[in-house]
């Protein structure tokens, strides 16, 4: 019985200690993280619109160069030179969730680019949603009236894209997650410049 009793309370306090590192690395490192995800929230908007910076400068440069315009619980990045228009988009992929940045050109219908920063789709399959040589693919493509990722090898649309090979579940997941931040967020941006 005491035997119990000592391996319970060894137990109780390594739980106890490793518990109390987690958490004060988790609080000397939340600011360190939030600041390094703010930073890379700008510098792939900050790509997207071709304006340079550097780490040193990346706040200012941004502040300088992209009005933040947050309307009915949307938040759009515009570039002030060229009218860009730039939104977070988030939805669910086969394995998990899918986030992103997309910009349209200031017509608000034809993609410049996307950005994947999240994903958790199969290596080498899914995951090459996340990979900017398919991501290119869709450059110049119009969102209008619905992006389609199609699976066929007949000549593509202006609103077409083909389907990653061997991943038809991703690019429908991934077509869906884009179209749905679009249909939401036109509505915010056309009651906002209305």
């Amino acid at each position: 019985m005491n035997q119990n009793i000592k391996m319970l309370l060894f137990v109780i306090i390594l739980g106890t200690v490793t518990s109390a590192l987690l958490l004060g690395m988790d609080y000397l490192t939340r600011d360190r993280i939030a600041a390094n995800q703010e930073a890379e929230l700008k510098s792939t908007i900050l790509n997207a619109y071709d304006i340079s910076y550097t780490l040193a400068n990346i706040h200012d440069v941004f502040d300088d160069s992209v009005e933040v315009i947050v309307t009915d619980g949307f938040t759009f990045y515009v570039d002030n030179e060229t009218g860009a228009v730039s939104y977070l988009f988030e939805g669910g992929g086969v394995w998990g969730p899918i986030k992103g940045i997309i910009t349209l050109e200031s017509d608000f219908e034809t993609i410049r680019s996307i950005t994947i920063l999240e994903q958790e789709e199969t290596p080498g399959l899914g995951g090459v949603v996340a990979e900017s040589e398919y991501l290119e693919r869709f450059e110049g493509i119009k969102m209008v009236p619905n992006i389609l990722i199609a699976n066929d090898s007949s000549e593509n649309a202006d609103n077409e894209v083909d389907a990653i090979t061997g991943a038809t579940r991703t690019s429908k997941a991934f077509e869906l997650i884009l179209n749905t931040a679009y249909t939401e967020h036109l509505n915010a941006w056309t009651s906002y410049n209305e």
